[in-house]
């Protein structure tokens, strides 16, 4: 009895002990650190390339400025510090949030073209995954048509060309395994895609090449003769077109020489003109 009588009044104390704490606990106005005082302590970091510290004071800026100005710059700022250390996932994930929240901020273009950058970046080894290209060539697409005149506009179209490339190497790369295989449709198709969408890469000209070679081989004289066309109208002084000529001209001799000027020699202006008799 005494053992539970002592228990009782020691729970008894540590209530009232509590219960006389909580009395006590009222809210006191603490010196928090401005907004300001936040970004500024970021971009500090930031000129450090410490990027990840200044990802975070700017993330807490943000949330602190009353100003929807200066809490959109704060936010775009945490995202391009995630770029600078490559948190590609992580710096994507904020453009978005950005985007969505500031809709009329004035660094909405940036915000675009860093997402874009960011696609870009990614781009590793098409032969592998063809995701990263398919969203970086989407997202510059949509900048060059939304905003062409800007300065970025300039990198974005170079950046473009080499994704363009890079597809069109892809479609020439399966092209050529269909060939290998003498799965003829496929293999058109593909080199089509070229023709259409890839016209001004480096693969037009072989594109091109392929598609007389493939149709002549099946025995669609008319449908060679018509690529064939395309080919020395516009690539007449290039090697393809010298292979091509040799298709649909059995005694042709390739000459081993070098051609590097583009100047048209009388035996392509030649071979030109029997193209177009061929086809009319």
């Amino acid at each position: 009895m005494i053992l539970r009588a002592f228990i009782i009044i020691i729970l008894a104390l540590n209530l009232n002990s509590c219960s006389g704490k909580k009395k006590k606990v009222i809210y006191e106005s603490q010196n928090l650190i401005s907004a300001f005082d936040l970004y500024e302590e970021g971009m500090i970091a930031f000129e450090k390339n410490d990027f990840f510290f200044a990802s975070k004071k700017f993330s807490e800026a943000e949330l602190g400025f009353s100003d929807v100005e200066y809490a959109a710059k704060a936010a775009i700022m945490s995202a391009y510090s995630l770029y600078g250390i490559n948190f590609y996932s992580e710096a994507l994930e904020n453009l978005e949030r950005y985007l969505k929240i500031y809709p009329s901020d004035k660094n909405i273009i940036y915000a675009h073209f860093l997402t874009a950058i960011i696609f870009f970046e990614q781009i590793d080894d098409e032969k592998k995954d063809i995701d990263p290209v398919i969203k970086a060539y989407k997202k510059i697409n949509f900048f060059l048509e939304k905003y062409p005149n800007t300065d970025y506009a300039i990198d974005l179209k170079f950046k473009k060309d080499l994704i363009e490339n890079q597809l069109a190497a892809k479609e020439m790369f399966v092209a050529k395994y269909y060939i290998s295989i003498k799965k003829w449709v496929p293999a058109i198709n593909r080199l089509k895609i070229i023709v259409k969408k890839y016209n001004n890469t480096i693969f037009i000209e072989e594109a091109l090449h392929r598609l007389v070679e493939i149709h002549y081989h099946i025995g669609l004289e008319n449908e060679a003769k018509e690529y064939a066309s395309i080919l020395g109208y516009n690539y007449n002084s290039g090697e393809w077109f010298k292979q091509t000529y040799k298709i649909l001209n059995k005694e042709y001799k390739i000459s081993k020489k070098n051609v590097s000027n583009k100047s048209k020699t009388d035996e392509d202006k030649s071979f030109f003109k029997k193209i177009i008799k061929m086809i009319k």
